[in-house]
């Protein structure tokens, strides 16, 4: 005659205490994991060209906020207000596109491709109508020309183009010129042109406003590294 054996009510409840808990634990870790594979990867400046062009935006505004901060006059105040809320805007910009908010760039200078141009004028009128708090942009002194350009000249020699990230009417900003110049950029990876008038100070040769870059730009891109820029007015 055989004995069953019987297992005491609180060792049942042992084994599915533990049951449970090894079970629970499996399913943390799968949470765990999946919620790991589904976290959002960030890029940086040096993993997309969008990246490097809001960055760069940004950096330029930084530039010209620490430019009026060192020299400020009667209209430095509002101008770092107006720059602070672009830069704000930017930031939202970096991250709906991905990228790390806040991550700043100073304009780079790309080599400038082969294009047919007048003859630079000296260096010494590189940056001759600088505005107060920009004096010194060394990146964009020599061979530019600047203000003192005669008009159809290539100026800008070298520098990459971005947005500023203010609204408005197609227009641009520059260290090197005057407001009521006026410059032709064209971007020679589409060969889509805008002329613009300057209206306001940048920490950048020139950069064009959110109207005058969608007029140029590539789809996805918020910087144009090809670009040949003519003062024309």
């Amino acid at each position: 005659m055989s004995r069953r054996r019987t297992v005491s009510a609180k060792k049942k409840l042992a084994l599915l205490v533990s049951a449970a808990t090894v079970a629970g634990g499996g399913a943390f870790v799968m949470a765990s994991t999946s919620n790991a594979s589904q976290a959002p990867t960030v890029k940086s400046a040096a993993d997309s060209t969008v990246c490097q062009g809001l960055a760069t935006a940004l950096g330029n505004n930084e530039r010209f906020i620490e430019g009026q901060r060192a020299n400020p006059d009667a209209q430095s105040e509002a101008r770092i207000a107006n720059r602070e809320a672009v830069i704000a805007q930017i930031k939202v910009q970096q991250e709906a596109s991905g990228c790390a908010a806040g991550e700043s760039a100073q304009d780079s200078q790309a080599a400038q491709p082969a294009a047919p141009s007048a003859p630079a004028a000296g260096a010494e009128e590189a940056g001759g109508a600088e505005e107060a708090g920009n004096a010194g942009d060394a990146g964009n002194a020599a061979g530019n020309g600047g203000g003192a350009a005669a008009s159809g000249q290539q100026v800008c020699n070298g520098s990459t183009v971005t947005l500023s990230g203010e609204g408005g009417a197609p227009a641009a900003s520059s260290n090197q010129f005057p407001a009521g110049t006026k410059l032709k950029v064209t971007n020679l990876d589409n060969n889509k042109s805008t002329t613009v008038e300057v209206t306001s100070v940048s920490g950048s040769c020139v950069l064009l406003n959110n109207a005058a870059f969608e007029q140029v730009r590539e789809a996805g891109k918020f910087l144009i590294r090809r670009a040949v820029i003519e003062k024309v007015g």
